[in-house]
């Protein structure tokens, strides 16, 4: 009986709808990551999410010591997949400095793909005078990512100030009555102010690929 591979790599994701396949590391080991490097090959620009220090160090040096890798946000990438934007597009947010992770892996990922980001950080409700020094500046991105924990509220603060696409991405910082994020996605999610699209808890990566979903279709004159 002949098994199927452990993995099977997605090329013609980006052809289909605009970015490519990530490797999500958490549940990998460094062999099956090692293994899934050497099968994409050298050419291709291959985004790793989740990837904590301490696997990424247990990978073949040849690897290791080629890897563009951020300990904060837990990502990793061989090459770039293109050069970074002269102006950035998105604005990303987090209302604290513990949403700094989850913030910074949906900045590396929008950089992975060529899109740089113009990031605010603690500017949590508060202390909103935070926030409002930096609005003007905010108001002019065409997707704003929020990250935030504990109750939520900076979602749908800023989500009643901007034009733009916000994308809310609740994090699981908070003590007991938070629960792990999900009273921040659900604050999001019931929030009354209108249009807010929101991600699954800490998916920084998920909040990139749905803002550059939004800048495909401004690039291609359909958004």
């Amino acid at each position: 009986m002949t098994e199927s591979p452990a993995f099977r790599f997605d090329r013609a994701r980006e052809a289909r709808i605009g970015f490519g396949e990530a490797v999500f590391c958490e549940s990998k080991s460094a062999d099956q990551i090692a293994a899934i490097l050497h099968e994409v090959g050298d050419d291709t620009p291959i985004l790793l999410t989740r990837l904590e220090a301490q696997k990424a160090d247990a990978l073949p040096r040849a690897l290791r010591d080629r890897l563009d890798f951020d300990a904060l946000s837990r990502t990793a990438y061989l090459r770039v997949r293109c050069p970074l934007h002269e102006t950035a597009r998105v604005a990303v947010l987090s209302a604290g400095t513990s949403d700094l992770p989850v913030a910074q892996e949906a900045v590396r990922t929008l950089g992975f793909h060529g899109e740089p980001s113009q990031t605010h950080h603690d500017v949590g409700v508060a202390g909103l005078w935070r926030l409002e020094a930096c609005l003007d500046d905010i108001r002019a991105m065409p997707v704003v990512i929020v990250t935030a924990g504990m109750e939520g509220a900076l979602v749908s603060v800023v989500a009643g100030l901007v034009p733009g696409v916000v994308i809310a991405l609740p994090t699981s910082v908070g003590y007991g009555a938070a629960e792990g994020g999900r009273t921040a996605m659900f604050s999001a999610l019931t929030s009354c102010a209108p249009g807010i699209a929101v991600v699954n808890i800490d998916n920084g990566y998920g909040a990139a690929c749905a803002a550059l979903r939004h800048l495909n279709m401004l690039d291609r004159g359909q958004g």
